[in-house]
């Protein structure tokens, strides 16, 4: 059976159960800010544990089924190694929301795994485990199920309990025991005990149906409303049926670790010396290519950091093999391949994902070239300590498997506990790391939603309505009511604030009541509640108070503005750059917007003058916008673009400008796109690997900036003495013409000058042995000046050392000289410079014959001189 075909034989047995088939979460959940990556399938279904949305689509939902996208680096280490161990991999799940049991769990599971129309496992193939003091599940097990007692064997809460150890050591929260089913691939002997270290874990079934409450005993209470989150690895189960030993073996694995191979020059084999680093190329390939597709690229900051780090990792394997040019990139093609059946959107951004990682992997070689000389210098006592491999790690890219591998070549020790200290503090201040623990927090607002449900959004249609609050909220807690000149947060029944999301800000406005007036700062959102960020500006407000509430309509229509141009300029890129430049993000504020999209270099001149007329034409066009709710596969069919690692719900809502524009969005927009108004596009550049980012304005604010550039152009107009402006061309290339010419002359003038002066210097210099020390402030000149004049006096003295400075606009400038034969003695320019840099504040270096520096401090130049004067002696005597 293939992976494919495994996947969708799950989905359908537990539909035809009654679950519903819900799509895999995105990989990378921005709005929850508990986890930087999916970690498992029922992350996604956080509310419904709660008791909350227990309705889909006007039916009940109580009964859930999917295959979820999940990355996990905690076992990074064993990847490629083991045979199940990854990073990104993909989790069958089966859930239950106050539904059905332990019963249904375990019997559907063994039902699935061993009858005839589904896995056909042989149960004599199969053993199971259960929590120690979890009976019921015991029982089923053993009398319904009809396994023999010695082949289901009772664990400790470390082993057989969500989460581990829960019961003695927390934390406090929903919890339950669990029970694991084993693979043995030789079959049990009857009346034998099965070691499951010998079994392969395929499933575990997990049941929520307590809640801890401080410590035991005694401390695990029922939950009114049992719940079920079964997870079974795909890529596991998938090698079961196969009947290979390992994950990396299956059909859908093994090709990507043969071209990884190929990549690399090699010939994959499971058991060759280069197979664990093949397999780990292909499992972070996999890994990266698919969070580069949601929109994050590798960088320094969370979910980011960890891509760059499982993309180094792939890339530094393939340097060790000796690939020493960027190969990754021809691995998404095989990704995109090995899970088209499953995600087919993967398809549409394979051209910007390749060029995203193919941009960063060639910066990392680079790094490599470039800190070898530092990894020498760090191990040039035999030791590596943990400073220097933090440092290396941190401020050079020298990512420490990197270190580690070299240091293991040459024979050197590294310390590191000391780098993992160090790692460990750089990590809690830049948040780069693990993921949260906890993933059902409760607080103010889950009272709120479990009491009242979410607030219903009335703002697209009206922008003043009549409300009543639900909950206010002061310093993270709940409260009854607020005075005085609070800053608070709000929520109220219904509302026509727009809560900040898909790059459009939250609307600001006022609120009031027959006792209190209240400004609106900002309005977000959080699991379906619209929290208006306030400050009472008078009166008192309580819970239960009837409002009115006002959004700032000035403030809105700016906003609409730019929202609606951001989608025609979506439209204009695609139409100029090609279908390849996706959207990866948007910022829109009243009448400005930033546009992010996929494209690896920048865009010329005439390309943006290109984008920016396609956007005012298809504004002046005055098409007209139109919105649709509709499913979501509807929208798919119909063309609509939406943006990658987002989350949609199952009925979207579809906005189109004329014939030309169609996009999932949730924002507010204008009627017509004649309404948008001028646009100016202000900014174009990076953001990051493969990413550049437009910046424009709209409306009133483009009309300033048309007028500001008109107001400088007149104003350069009158300072070049253009009689139009459009004279102002030719009377600059004019003044630049003279302008060189005078340059020329000065140039001419000033290298006579420095020719006598030259001489004079030698006469007057301080002599130590065979060789002269000249030291000079240049009151008039620039850094080419101090060049010309050190040439010239290493010319005409064939052993001189020259220290020479400058004030240049306020800023102290240094060069030094050395004649080439002098530095085979040991005088180093460079260690003059830096000796009297220090004195004006500044530092520099250079090459043992030439080296610069600079200052903040010209008063000390002087002293600075007189600095590498004394170096140039100590020198040239020693």
């Amino acid at each position: 059976m293939t992976t494919d075909e495994l996947r969708e034989k799950y989905l359908q047995f537990f539909e035809s159960k009654g679950c519903r088939r819900r799509p895999s979460d995105v990989l990378v959940p921005r709005a929850d800010k508990t986890v930087l990556f999916t970690p498992a399938g029922m992350n996604q279904f956080k509310e419904q544990f709660l008791g909350q949305n227990l309705t889909l689509g006007g039916q009940p939902f109580t009964r859930a089924a999917t295959c979820q996208k999940c990355l996990r680096t905690g076992d990074i280490g064993n990847v490629g190694v083991t045979a199940y161990h990854h990073t990104f991999f993909e989790m069958l799940g089966n859930f239950s929301f106050g539904d059905y049991f332990k019963h249904e769990a375990i019997t559907w599971a063994w039902e699935f795994l061993t009858g005839e129309e589904w896995l056909k496992l042989d149960p004599e193939t199969l053993s199971v485990t259960v929590y120690l003091d979890d009976d019921e599940a015991y029982a089923i097990w053993r009398d319904v199920i009809g396994l023999p007692p010695e082949r289901i064997a009772r664990e400790q809460e470390d082993e057989n309990f969500w989460p581990a150890s829960a019961p003695s050591e927390g934390p406090d929260g929903v919890c339950g025991p669990c029970s694991e089913i084993y693979y043995h691939a030789g079959g049990i002997a009857p009346g034998t005990t099965p070691n499951n270290d010998d079994g392969v874990e395929i499933w575990n079934l997990v049941f929520t149906q307590f809640e801890r409450k401080g410590d035991p005993p005694n401390n695990l209470h029922p939950l009114p409303a049992q719940n079920i989150d079964t997870g079974m690895g795909l890529e596991r189960t998938a090698a079961v049926l196969q009947g290979v030993a390992s994950n990396y073996e299956i059909d859908s694995l093994r090709p990507l670790c043969e071209a990884a191979a190929a990549a690399v020059g090699k010939t994959y084999a499971f058991d060759a010396p280069h197979g664990r680093a093949c397999r780990r190329i292909a499992d972070h390939a996999r890994a990266v290519a698919l969070c580069v597709h949601e929109g994050v690229s590798p960088g320094r900051e969370k979910e980011e950091y960890i891509v760059r780090l499982l993309l180094r990792r792939a890339a530094l394997e393939g340097y060790l093999l000796g690939q020493d040019q960027p190969f990754l990139h021809t691995l998404v093609g095989p990704v995109v391949t090995s899970l088209r059946a499953a995600y087919p959107d993967l398809e549409e951004t394979a051209e910007s994902v390749a060029a995203t990682i193919q941009e960063e992997e060639a910066g990392f070689l680079d790094t490599i070239d470039r800190g070898m000389a530092k990894y020498k210098k760090a191990a040039e006592l035999g030791t590596i300590g943990g400073e220097d491999a933090f440092r290396l790690h941190t401020q050079d890219g020298f990512i420490i498997e990197l270190i580690e591998e070299l240091a293991s070549r040459d024979g050197i020790a590294i310390d590191r506990a000391g780098f993992d200290a160090k790692l460990e503090d750089h990590r809690k201040l830049s948040g780069a790391g693990a993921f949260a623990d906890s993933v059902m927090a409760s607080g103010p607002l889950d009272a709120i939603r479990g009491e009242h449900g979410e607030t219903t959004f009335l703002g697209y249609d009206e922008t003043a309505v009549r409300g009543r609050v639900l909950g206010l909220i002061v310093d993270g807690e709940a409260a009854e009511s607020v005075r005085g000149d609070a800053e608070f947060g709000l929520v109220l029944d219904r509302t026509p604030f727009y809560a900040e999301a898909g790059g459009q800000v939250g609307d600001t406005g006022h609120i009031e009541s027959s006792s209190a007036a209240v400004t609106v700062l900002d309005t977000q959102k959080e699991n379906g509640l619209y929290v208006h960020l306030a400050r009472l500006d008078r009166g008192s407000l309580s819970i239960g108070d009837e409002v009115t509430a006002t959004v700032d309509d000035a403030r809105r229509g700016a906003i609409q503005r730019a929202h609606s141009a951001t989608h025609v300029m979506h439209h204009a890129l695609r139409q100029e750059l090609g279908k390849n430049a996706t959207q990866k993000g948007s910022k829109v504020q009243e009448d400005e917007l930033r546009f992010d999209f996929a494209h690896g270099s920048s865009l010329s001149r005439e390309q943006l003058q290109s984008i920016e007329s396609e956007i005012n034409d298809r504004v002046a066009s005055g098409a007209v916008v139109t919105i649709e709710n509709m499913p979501q596969q509807d929208a798919r069919d119909a063309g609509a673009m939406m943006l990658f690692g987002e989350k949609y719900p199952d009925v979207v809502r579809v906005v189109s400008i004329g014939d030309f524009s169609k996009e999932l969005c949730g924002g507010t927009h204008l009627s017509n796109s004649g309404q948008i108004g001028p646009v100016r596009l202000v900014g174009e550049d990076a953001v990051a690997k493969g990413v550049r980012r437009i910046t424009a304005v709209t409306g009133p604010k483009a009309l300033a900036k048309m007028r500001e550039t008109e107001a400088v152009l007149r104003e350069v107009a009158a300072a070049v003495k253009a009689n139009e402006p459009h004279d102002i061309v030719r009377r600059v290339e004019a003044m630049q013409a003279e302008i060189r010419d005078l340059r020329a002359k000065l140039a001419a003038q000033t290298k006579d000058q420095l020719a006598t002066l030259a001489p004079s210097l030698l006469a007057s210099a301080e002599s130590v042995g065979d060789a002269k020390i000249v030291t000079h402030l240049l009151e008039e000149g620039d850094r080419d000046q101090l060049r010309e004049l050190a040439d010239e006096l290493r010319k005409l003295a064939p052993s001189v050392c020259v220290l020479l400075g400058a004030d240049l606009d306020g800023k102290a400038s240094l060069l030094a000289a050395v004649s080439k034969p002098l530095t085979k003695q040991g005088v180093k320019a460079g260690d003059c410079v830096k000796a009297a840099a220090k004195l004006v504040q500044g530092g520099g270096g250079g090459r043992p014959d030439l080296a610069e520096a600079g200052g903040k401090d010209p008063s000390k130049l002087a002293d600075a001189l007189e600095a590498g004067a004394a170096y140039y002696r100590a020198a040239l005597a020693s």
